[in-house]
């Protein structure tokens, strides 16, 4: 049998229907990689530049777009490379990095898009006692929270995978999924059964925490027109993100595990990345276009950058 010190890369098997058409994709990949990167960082560095939106609504977007920064450097770089080259190879610490760094952004997002419910929820519900619960010293601890827990739980699932003996090398996706990765084992042991059972339970708490917070949310709104008002100005956009990533999110894990392999390679590929596509993009329009003060703040600042003011 062989084991993960013989095997020394992994085959990316997703490209095959790529290459009659891949210098257009890859000007097409590099050009949306290209506009994440714009509008992700236009949000960050407004947000960052201005004092007036250091607030906890604005810190957790903030946090948002640099985690959809995060999330899209472990595949983007890979794939582009991919779409010119006629072998497509990962190495195994590659590929265990690249499937770390995507499964830990995902899991990020889950965590600030429930912080996010959770400081609309107490804004509007509570409006009262939300200076003395969203301090300054929670928001960080909170932010920190929601980044430092998927890591831990990833490198927790990825040394599982790591401590596998693995019977083969054959990766039908065009990145790495610890899910596939595991798969490839001689035989499962019961920590990989186990540690992302514990993830999903752990994540699926999350969707339950920010279901319960909507629930609170639209019934103080049935009583106030201006929670009503308030609703519609800064929990639309979350709502309309959250709605987003999930549904590109629970579409790639369900087909991934239940799917029908009798679609083109070419429609799994994009169901596949969706969640690398299209959150990253519209997450930070949504926002940009919705909330007033950071629309305000982000033209303000485009216009100073461009006339030098």
């Amino acid at each position: 049998m062989d084991n993960v010190s013989v095997i020394s890369m992994f085959t990316l098997s997703g490209f095959s229907g790529t290459f009659s058409h891949r210098v257009t994709l890859f000007l097409l990949t590099l050009l949306c990689y290209c506009v994440i990167w714009l509008v992700n960082l236009t949000i960050v560095v407004t947000i960052i530049m201005d004092k007036n939106l250091h607030e906890p609504m604005y810190i957790f977007l903030c946090n948002l777009c640099i985690n959809g920064l995060y999330g899209t450097a472990g595949f983007y770089p890979k794939f582009l490379h991919d779409l010119l080259s006629t072998r497509h190879l990962i190495s195994v610490p590659g590929c265990f990095l690249q499937g770390f760094v995507i499964h830990s952004s995902v899991c990020a997002d889950i965590s600030l898009l429930a912080l996010m419910s959770y400081d609309r929820y107490v804004a509007i519900c509570r409006p009262l006692v939300y200076h003395s619960m969203m301090t300054k010293k929670r928001v960080v601890v909170y932010t920190c929270f929601a980044w430092i827990t998927p890591c831990y739980l990833m490198v927790v699932s990825t040394g599982t995978t790591l401590t596998s003996r693995l019977c083969g090398s054959h990766i039908s996706k065009i990145y790495c999924v610890n899910w596939l990765i595991s798969k490839l084992a001689c035989s499962p042991s019961v920590a990989q059964v186990v540690v992302p059972a514990f993830n999903y339970t752990f994540y699926v708490g999350h969707g339950l925490f920010i279901l319960w917070s909507y629930a609170f949310l639209v019934k103080s709104c049935k009583t106030s027109r201006e929670n009503r008002n308030k609703f519609m100005q800064t929990c639309l956009p979350h709502l309309l993100t959250l709605v987003i990533f999930s549904g590109s999110l629970l579409f790639d894990l369900l087909y991934m595990r239940f799917g029908s392999k009798e679609l083109s390679e070419n429609v799994q590929n994009f169901m596949s990345i969706d969640f690398l596509v299209i959150p990253p993009i519209i997450n930070p329009l949504i926002y940009g276009l919705r909330l007033t003060q950071l629309r305000n703040r982000v033209a303000h600042f485009t216009c100073c950058t461009a006339f030098q003011c």
